[in-house]
């Protein structure tokens, strides 16, 4: 195959059950509190103290800064989040709704720091257990990475569901920055831990994106976060499964394979980009305060859906913002 080497049935197999467990662990973590605090505080005080020290020590596939970082950046997005769900007086801080699009931030600069870390190595060869191939695609992407990042967008106008699940729902973050995000960080794992892409990349960004088009619109970065939280224990502490077990999948590292999905991260992301600025300057908006979208008929519906008192947009948009507190 053009990205990956033979596929074989059961690797396939696999790639559902990852998916399914994804999707549906995260689930059982948004319906039910009591789960949530077992599968994302718990466990990972268990992990930290008895597992993940043996399996993800140097030398392992995940025994570098970048996991450790990712997995515990992960669940600090998780709890910072129920945080926000669980507890009015949050909800209605506007210092506390900046930690979603500034964790979200993080977890993006991370990565294409890495991307960057891996070009500059300007060759091919095994890193931290992993096979790498250096070249001008994570540069590309890392460059898709960063405006990816500038695009965040409406994290002022986040609101907390009015259902049982009190998700937090961000309806300026529209399906185009979602594609965009995957396809940049789709970019991402398969030129930084390419071995790790059939699964990581590709199974991990659809398990949070099926939820966010399907099941709760407008909770994507809530589902990405609880998924990737997920993901990231489970691979610390069996970091044999994408690398060394029979349901692994090898990258092809062909230079071309790498180069197209970064270039099409890139372009995509630009895309999005010049959207984003028309929509500012014919609106006449500012980014930093205001939600773009409001009159897309995306954001109606998410909003629609979870505002806790139903209000009109023309209502919404006269209120005075709430003031620092």
């Amino acid at each position: 195959m053009f990205l990956f080497a033979t596929i074989p049935w059961y690797s396939w197999v696999a790639w559902f059950v990852v998916l399914a467990l994804l999707i549906g662990l995260n689930e059982v973590g948004r319906r039910w509190r009591p789960a949530a605090w077992v599968l994302f505080i718990a466990l990972p005080i268990v992990l930290t103290i008895f597992v993940w020290p043996a399996t993800a020590g140097e030398g392992s596939s995940t025994g570098t800064w970048f996991h450790w970082v990712k997995v515990y950046s992960a669940l600090a997005g998780v709890l910072g989040f129920m945080a926000l769900r669980y507890y009015p007086k949050l909800q209605r801080n506007k210092w506390a709704l900046a930690f979603p699009p500034a964790i979200l931030a993080l977890n993006i600069l991370e990565a294409c720091i890495r991307d960057f870390e891996v070009g500059a190595m300007g060759a091919d060869g095994m890193v931290d257990g992993v096979y790498m191939v250096s070249g001008s695609w994570n540069y590309m992407n890392g460059i898709a990475g960063l405006i990816n990042l500038i695009t965040i967008c409406g994290w002022t106008g986040i609101i907390i569901s009015r259902d049982k699940s009190k998700d937090m729902v961000w309806p300026d973050m529209l399906w185009f920055w979602i594609i965009a995000y995957d396809l940049w960080n789709f970019a991402y794992v398969y030129n930084c831990v390419g071995d790790h892409a059939f699964y990581a990349g590709a199974a991990l960004l659809i398990s949070c994106t099926i939820p966010a088009f399907f099941i709760k619109k407008g909770a994507w970065l809530q589902h990405r976060a609880s998924t990737l939280a997920l993901w990231m224990m489970f691979t610390m502490a069996v970091p044999g499964f994408v690398t060394d077990s029979r349901f692994a999948v090898e990258a092809s590292h062909d230079p071309v394979a790498l180069f197209t999905v970064s270039f099409i991260a890139l372009v995509f992301n630009v895309g999005v980009l010049v959207y984003q600025i028309r929509t500012i300057l014919a609106k006449k908006l500012n980014p930093l305060r205001d939600e773009l979208y409001r009159d897309h008929p995306a954001y109606q519906e998410v909003y629609a859906a979870n505002v806790v008192v139903p209000e009109s947009f023309e209502a919404r948009e006269t209120r005075k913002p709430m003031a620092m507190s």
